[in-house]
């Protein structure tokens, strides 16, 4: 796909995943509908970006006014040809800790939203339009202490998978990329209930993400599933259809875990 001159939705775009990949698209030519929850943070990051970048302040979890945001970008911006679904929630830790609201959160703003919003925005998107979801390697493989997140990962990678027949009569492509733990700050805020089996898969880039979120939206074929690393998504598909194999490893894997999150920790204390 030639991105010069093309119009874009990234949601969760103000910061990490969501910015990077709003950077590299400008930097094509994109013109980008930067959609986020903070204003203020959104404009800084459009106003970093130039004029090819315009902000949209809404909650993806608010339904109503996500419905409404493809003709608003059409309006505002001529088309809409890309949908990055990126923004995404995590309440870490035992479900039982969070009430059922936290829970229910997780679903409409992981799960629900890209699929309201996928579902509008393509009867605005022309022929040869693309919508990437920006999913999890948790998605294919549970992780503790993330029981919901996963689920809600889990089902919008089978959504996507099986909605590219559905969109595809309407010459839309669908992809997701299933990133493993990303150095972008997601955790941070809720560091001791990460698991240290999240930190025994090396950690990649907001830009290494970005180069797969390209690549889906450059490829003619629909349907994709890319995972980051690519290693670490092989064992997340042995894992699961080797579940005794898997049972095996993880002791091995939270020993190697629980040293990465330590020198984590101390490299974010050292600045």
């Amino acid at each position: 796909m030639e991105l010069a001159g093309r119009v874009a939705i990234v949601t969760g775009a103000s910061s990490g995943i969501g910015l990077a990949v709003a950077k590299t698209l400008v930097a094509a030519g994109c013109k980008v509908a930067m959609v986020a929850r903070g204003a203020a943070r959104l404009e800084a990051a459009c106003a970093e970006l130039g004029e090819l970048a315009q902000p949209f302040a809404l909650d993806v979890g608010d339904l109503g006014a996500l419905a409404k945001l493809p003709q608003e970008v059409v309006t505002r911006m001529g088309s809409l040809d890309i949908l990055v679904n990126n923004a995404g929630l995590h309440h870490r830790g035992d479900m039982l800790r969070h009430g059922h609201e936290k829970l229910a959160q997780m679903f409409i703003v992981n799960l629900v939203a890209p699929v309201v919003l996928t579902r509008v925005a393509a009867d605005v998107m022309p022929r040869g339009a693309v919508v990437v979801n920006v999913a999890s390697l948790a998605g294919k493989l549970g992780v503790p202490g993330s029981a919901v997140y996963s689920g809600t990962k889990a089902g919008l990678r089978m959504w996507a998978l099986a909605a590219a027949e559905d969109l595809e009569r309407r010459g839309i492509r669908i992809a997701n990329v299933n990133p493993g733990p990303v150095d972008s700050g997601f955790f941070d805020d809720d560091f001791e209930n990460v698991s240290a089996l999240t930190f025994s898969q090396p950690m990649v880039t907001c830009e290494q993400v970005t180069a797969r979120v390209m690549e889906a939206i450059h490829a003619d074929a629909t349907g994709l599933d890319l995972d980051i690393p690519y290693v670490s998504g092989k064992l997340a598909t042995i894992s699961y259809l080797m579940p005794g194999l898997g049972r095996a490893l993880r002791p091995m894997l939270e020993r190697k875990g629980a040293k990465a999150k330590a020198a984590y920790a101390a490299r974010k204390r050292g600045g």
